[in-house]
């Protein structure tokens, strides 16, 4: 019996399975098992041995993967927004391969991944869905296309097969501090009171991972499913951005209800509608931003600005510009709303915002 067989089994159970207290620690079990199986599925089998996917050399500030069912307009999408020319026509599977381009927007380089579309039972390696799904897990973004006209069952399909391959889309780490142990039982400990998930369902699931010593303390009332990601430990957590193209062929009220659901933006790539949004929307969520530098006595540099990621602080700055230049720093001179004053003087681990400009004195 292939590991195929044995996940189609166990979702029939818990399918068929009633909810209630007599129950959950039977589905915990198999929700742990299905988890172990999913993980396998995603390991190429023998060590050594080089998991599948498309070779595309990760470049830019960031990575953005473009992913959807066939024919819902990513190839026109990826041509629109940058220089590069991906085939598109009228007929499903037009792009065979990954197709890399390049975003600029603000001063920084984007890579936008088009991806080959997505079918029905892509996790378990259907319609190169395997290879679709490994450049998906090394992007900082997923940009979900979707077809305005269709219902709405696309979206559920296409998170269920992101889903079970470990990609958590918009959804935040579990606050689960969780250690294995050389001995010693399993220690379990909370620190808020647990209404999901109690001490016997999570050591059913160790048990399950075949962990009979760990550390375990909740900081956060988690379900039984977030816990088995904290145990897993390959789950990879993305902003998502779901995309509703084509808006040009449905009523202004439809478009209306699309825009307002979290995370979407509606656009129609044809008539060239709401990209300059979409574009808004992806450098908030990728919480990049813009810090220019500047030599003493001459004006900043508003030309070449270094392209850094929210929440940086100086020394980040100090080794974007040179690696050596954090062990001579001596301090920094700030303008822009980091500061109080303009300029302000710094140490090392002031914060930076969007569009600072910075002076490094070194000793």
């Amino acid at each position: 019996m292939g590991i195929l067989e044995k996940i189609s089994d166990i979702e029939k159970e818990i399918a068929k399975t009633q909810k209630n207290k007599a129950t959950e620690y039977h589905l915990g079990l198999l929700k742990a098992k299905l988890a172990k199986y999913r993980s396998q599925l995603l390991e190429p089998s023998k060590k050594g041995e080089k998991g599948e996917g498309f070779d595309v050399l990760k470049s830019g500030d960031a990575r953005i993967a473009l992913i959807g069912f066939p024919s819902v307009g990513k190839s026109t999408l990826l041509s629109t927004l940058t220089k590069t020319e991906s085939e598109a026509a009228n007929y499903e599977f037009t792009t065979l391969t990954c197709i890399p381009g390049v975003i600029e927007y603000k001063g920084a380089n984007i890579q936008l991944l088009d991806l080959p579309g997505i079918i029905e039972g892509a996790a378990q390696g259907k319609g190169r869905g395997r290879q679709v799904i490994a450049v998906a897990r090394t992007a900082d973004l997923v940009l979900m296309m979707l077809d305005a006209t269709k219902p709405n069952v696309h979206r559920e399909l296409l998170e269920y097969e992101l889903e079970s391959v470990g990609l958590r889309l918009n959804k935040r780490k579990p606050n689960i501090y969780f250690k294995i142990k050389k001995g010693g039982g399993v220690s379990f400990n909370s620190t808020c009171p647990m209404t999901r998930c109690n001490e016997k369902m999570v050591q059913t699931i160790l048990h399950s991972f075949k962990i009979f010593n760990a550390e375990v303390l909740f900081r956060e009332d988690c379900t039984e499913d977030e816990f088995i990601d904290v145990v897993s430990g390959n789950r990879i957590y993305l902003p998502c951005i779901y995309v509703y193209n084509k808006i040009d062929q449905i009523s202004i009220e439809e478009v209306d209800r699309l825009a307002r659901q979290p995370f979407s933006v509606v656009v129609s790539c044809n008539m060239h509608l709401n990209l300059d949004y979409l574009l808004e929307v992806l450098w908030e969520h990728l919480m990049l931003i813009r810090v220019y530098t500047k030599k003493p006595g001459a004006p900043p540099d508003f030309d070449d600005g270094l392209i850094l990621r929210r929440g940086v602080s100086v020394e980040h700055v100090c080794h974007a510009i040179h690696r050596t230049l954090a062990d001579q720093f001596k301090y920094a001179l700030v303008w822009g709303t980091s500061t109080k004053y303009s300029p302000q003087r710094v140490g090392i681990s002031h914060i930076m915002q969007d569009e600072d400009v910075i002076q490094v004195v070194k000793k």
